[in-house]
């Protein structure tokens, strides 16, 4: 089993309101950095273009490592014209945005789960910290129990 590549950073900067399951359309050897985990999502996110009145949506600024194309190439996520409605109708909220998660393999084809996320504010982010110290410190003390 080939493990997945996570993007760390969205869920500790975005709140999660609902995500998606898209294709990518994947050129050269963009493929072979996923399945060997040289692929980098961190301060990458989904747009919205519009090409000829139709909505489509691109995956921008993820960094794949590859030798003969341009590492941070925006590409196309295949997705249902449902939910591409459903993304649009999304993103136009104030403060929503589209944001990877993770990328892996589904059947030998490559996966992208995008979130639409809300930001969070710093002291959402601060609780975060202080509630992740009090659970590790309550796991010790019941392993120093047993």
């Amino acid at each position: 089993m080939e493990k997945s590549i996570q993007n760390r950073e969205a869920r500790y900067n975005y709140e999660i309101l609902e995500e998606f399951e898209a294709g990518l359309e994947l050129k050269g050897d963009e493929i072979k950095s996923i399945r060997t985990g040289r692929v980098n999502l961190k301060g990458s996110y989904g747009k919205i273009f519009y090409k000829n009145g139709k909505p489509e949506v691109f995956l921008v600024g993820a960094h794949f490592f590859t030798t003969t194309l341009d590492p941070y190439r925006t590409k196309k996520l295949l997705l249902k014209n449902e939910e591409i409605k459903k993304l649009v109708g999304k993103t136009q909220e104030k403060g929503l945005t589209l944001v990877p998660l993770s990328i892996y393999f589904k059947s030998g084809r490559a996966k992208l789960k995008i979130g639409v996320g809300r930001g969070k504010k710093i002291f959402d982010k601060r609780e975060l910290i202080k509630k992740r110290e009090i659970d590790r410190r309550i796991a010790r003390l019941a392993k120093g129990l047993k």
